[in-house]
């Protein structure tokens, strides 16, 4: 196997075995275990668990910019973009019930252990706000773009964290729904959905 194909399996086994039990309860063994390579060949490719979980980080940026970007490309408007970025909740809803979001969820978890990686984690809602502020300028919302954007941001973070508490998809599907309503109303012309 190609040492950038085996590293690349590492970050991706260590990117799922950290959301699923979390970074601090996922050891060097799990990882290793999950792509089924010895510790000497793991530790060719990474050290320590702070080098695998910075990769993860980078992983995780990478792939939200890469969808981000996406959505730029193929939705005609902002509105249509933000609501994509509000359906995110339905398209990956049994894995949020079951871990809650995987951005939310490491980023609270670095920054409770005091983590050094803490601040490129928060990368990752950084890029999501500063997308979502565009997205509302563009949409003519200029003045408030910000607090829209936080809100939206917001309101993905708690629904994920009650989906994972009540694991309850009748109530994704009803706060989605509300907060597309909403998002409705802000489109020039259009009055919110009540």
């Amino acid at each position: 196997m190609a040492a950038r194909a085996t590293r690349q399996q590492i970050v991706d086994a260590a990117d799922e075995l950290f959301y699923g039990h979390g970074y601090a309860q996922t050891s060097f063994a799990d990882i290793a275990a999950a792509v089924n390579i010895s510790r000497g060949n793991f530790y060719y490719h990474f050290k320590t668990k702070d080098e695998i979980l910075d990769a993860v980080i980078e992983k995780r940026l990478e792939d939200r910019e890469w969808l981000l970007a996406r959505w730029d490309e193929t939705s005609d408007s902002p509105a249509a973009r933000i609501a994509c970025f509000i359906r995110i909740v339905i398209v990956n809803q049994a894995k949020i019930m079951a871990y809650g979001c995987p951005v939310g969820t490491l980023t609270a978890e670095l920054a409770k252990l005091e983590h050094p990686s803490k601040n490129k984690a928060n990368a990752i809602m950084a890029l999501f706000r500063d997308w979502l502020i565009r997205q509302f300028i563009d949409l003519g919302h200029e003045a408030r773009a910000e607090d829209y954007a936080l809100h939206v941001l917001g309101w993905s973070q708690g629904v994920a964290t009650l989906a994972q508490a009540f694991k309850d998809e009748e109530y994704i599907t009803r706060e989605v729904e509300k907060i597309l309503g909403w998002l409705d109303g802000l489109v020039p012309g259009r009055a919110a959905k009540t």
